[in-house]
């Protein structure tokens, strides 16, 4: 079917003559209200909060593949409202109980003219944002159809300072960029907006399924629009009805906290689908990752191949005396050599090289009490993946093993398609819901940027989508910047768990003089706290932590959390992060800074009332600098109130991360 569909026409008369009169939906508190009416013909939206106008007349509605001319008049033939206020509990997160509280309206649009097609925009409407969706119902006038272009709007009247990703950089792995909204070319969401007076905005998206990832390009003075990751044929989406779009999301923030821990992403997406999630626990791990990418050792099979019987077993042993609950092996399998990437057929996920007995590492582990993180690196290449995943994960869930962290390593999917468009969001679904059957929880690598789907299938556990720390490994410039993990948090953490892999504690680097971590080993624990992942990882060496004091800080924090608080943060400079175990009535919290030192109060109000609290201090020493000497910690003990406040100190790039028991 070829046509373009525009919302057109005067939509106020038809709602007039269909007897209804409000095209409008507020938040429960009244503040934020989201309007559709009708501007030039062309039906738009505009979102208010109080008495400022956040959105104004913005386009909504599509292109579709073929004829360019625009449909004649649609009216308004129905509206419909709802309304939900619940809490519901997350089998893991930063915080157990989710409330979902939000107004909705359904409008109900259809063209005059033959052929009457009919489209639905549902809207809801929270007390920190809102989000929308489109849905085109089953109906005679529309069957098969694909999308050209989506033209959703978010038309702004001022040019705000923003924080984004650049789309053409691969998997996500970029910096955050500040600019106004009019200097941006093509971002990923999240797409965070500083609006002045301690306000933030944030455009991402919920519930990418069987879709196009959404991206955002300035089209004139402050307007943004929805750019979707096309096909190779250029086309955006095939559908055919019935048929929804993911929800077009904006948190609408009184400040940095309510940024970070708004739950709007997560409660447009779907309840959780599987009944038992007694095998999906979050846990810290350890592995045969860090020195492969410090050229200590090698994936591919050979004299210093680091994937052998005796390595991983040292390393499992070191799980298990130390509380670990996993143990990473990368470059076990059959078929990593040095064209990998241009031959990823050779992989095979059920098959070792002869210097690891895959099923006495299993079982050794199995009686260790420790889980293995299976590694299938496919290289992108998703049919020769999906014409085995059966047969291993099968193997794998035979020795009660429930974890695996697979890895998109190429441009594009299957040699052809980009890794967030239809077909890419589509293949890893289809991994994803194969992994429930079996009991496998997936660390994805390589992802489409997370939409909350973690919530419908919780063994979606973690995504790397981020410049991570293997970058500070070999990266020739010089490695991660002191910066990068305080704007994390405010653009790629809105979207979901990051598998950063921090926890260095050895800052040498004699195979690549070139590049280093750029922290000090207080930041690097801090980081357990700030960035949030079910699993983390202690991702050197275990030599580099056996009789170091710290390494009790990674052995303590957990990776899941009763409820957590951003305490204060200042994108791109510094964030301070307090969270509650989600088993204990301990407390923990992390404080980074940028490439300035920084000398930072931090008042502890958020401590149960009238209890003492020992705070075990993990702080950088005073000699401490990311360059020169990052080593340089400290450990303190005091004892502490919610009436207290704590002085920290922290070095260029530095940090402090503190734990408080319950006295």
């Amino acid at each position: 079917m070829k046509f373009k569909f525009i919302f057109s026409v005067a939509a106020i008369s038809c709602i007039l003559a269909t007897g209804c009169c409000n095209t409008s939906v507020s938040s429960p508190d009244g503040n934020i209200n989201f309007t559709v009416k009708t501007q030039e013909g062309k039906a738009v939206y505009t979102v208010k909060d109080g008495n400022q106008t956040i959105i104004s007349n913005s386009a909504l509605g599509f292109i579709f593949k073929g004829e360019e001319a625009e449909l004649g008049a649609v009216e308004i033939c129905r509206i419909s409202t709802d309304s939900k206020d619940e809490t519901w509990e997350q089998v893991w997160g930063e915080e157990r109980f989710v409330r979902n509280n939000y107004n909705e309206m359904t409008v109900r649009m259809k063209e005059t003219a033959e052929p009457g097609r009919i489209i639905d925009l549902t809207v809801r409407v929270f007390d920190d944002g809102f989000g929308f969706r489109y849905s085109f119902p089953d109906q005679e006038a529309l069957k098969e159809f694909a999308i050209a272009e989506e033209l959703t709007e978010f038309r702004f009247s001022k040019d705000y300072m923003s924080w984004w990703l650049d789309q053409s950089v691969p998997y996500y792995e970029d910096y955050g960029h500040n600019t106004p909204i009019s200097q941006i070319d093509t971002a990923h969401t999240p797409f965070t907006i500083e609006a002045g007076e301690g306000r933030y905005f944030a455009i991402h998206e919920a519930n990418l399924t069987d879709y196009a990832k959404m991206n955002l390009v300035n089209t004139e003075d402050y307007c943004l629009r929805a750019w979707l990751t096309p096909w190779s044929d250029g086309t955006k989406v095939y559908a055919s009805t019935p048929f929804q779009t993911p929800w077009r999301t904006m948190i609408i923030a009184d400040d940095i906290n309510e940024l970070a821990m708004s739950r709007i992403m997560l409660n447009l997406n779907e309840p959780n689908r599987i009944e038992d999630t007694s095998w999906i626990r979050p846990g810290k791990y350890i592995g045969i990752w860090w020195t492969l990418h410090k050229d200590y050792y090698t994936w591919y099979y050979g004299p210093r191949h680091g994937a052998t019987t005796e390595h991983t077993m040292r390393y499992i042993d070191f799980a298990a005396e130390n509380g670990m609950s996993a143990v990473l092996v990368e470059g076990w399998n059959i078929g990593w050599d040095g064209n990998w990437m241009k031959n990823s057929t050779g992989f095979d996920f059920t098959k070792a090289y002869p210097d690891y007995d895959f099923d006495k590492v299993m079982k050794y582990a199995a009686s260790k009490g420790v889980q293995m993180v299976i590694h299938n690196e496919y290289a992108a290449n998703t049919d020769h993946y999906l014409s085995q995943i059966d047969e291993a994960y099968k193997l794998y869930s035979s020795y009660d093993m429930h974890y695996v962290k697979t890895g998109n390593v190429n441009v594009l999917m299957d040699g052809k398609e980009a890794h967030d468009g239809q077909y890419g969001v589509n293949r890893r679904r289809k991994i994803v819901e194969t992994a429930a059957k079996y009991r496998i929880c997936i660390d994805e690598h390589e992802p489409a940027m997370p939409t909350g789907i973690h919530r419908t299938w919780p063994n979606l556990m973690t995504y790397e989508g981020v410049r991570g720390q293997e970058h500070d490994a070999w990266e020739p410039d010089g490695g991660n910047r002191p910066d990068h993990m305080t704007v994390c948090p405010f653009i790629r953490g809105l979207a979901g768990p990051m598998d950063y892999t921090f926890g260095t504690f050895d800052f040498s680097n004699p195979n690549y003089p070139f590049c280093r971590v750029r922290t000090t080993l207080a930041k690097q624990l801090a980081q357990y706290v700030v960035i949030y992942s079910p699993l983390q990882m202690a991702s050197d060496d275990p030599k580099a932590y056996e009789g170091v004091k710290a390494f009790d800080f990674i052995k303590d924090v957990p990776c899941d959390w009763h409820e957590s608080r951003v305490i204060d943060a200042v994108i791109g400079d510094y964030t301070i992060t307090a969270r509650r175990d989600r088993n204990s009535e301990d407390w923990y919290l992390g404080a980074i800074t940028d490439e300035n030192a920084r000398e930072l109060n931090v008042a502890l109000s958020f401590l149960e009332p009238g209890t003492e609290y020992i705070a075990q201090i993990y702080s950088d020493g005073p000699d401490a600098d990311y360059e020169s000497n990052p080593e340089s910690y400290s450990y303190s003990e005091m004892t502490v109130d919610q009436n207290d406040t704590l002085h920290m100190k922290l070095a260029t790039s530095g940090g402090c991360a503190v734990r408080f028991v319950k006295k």
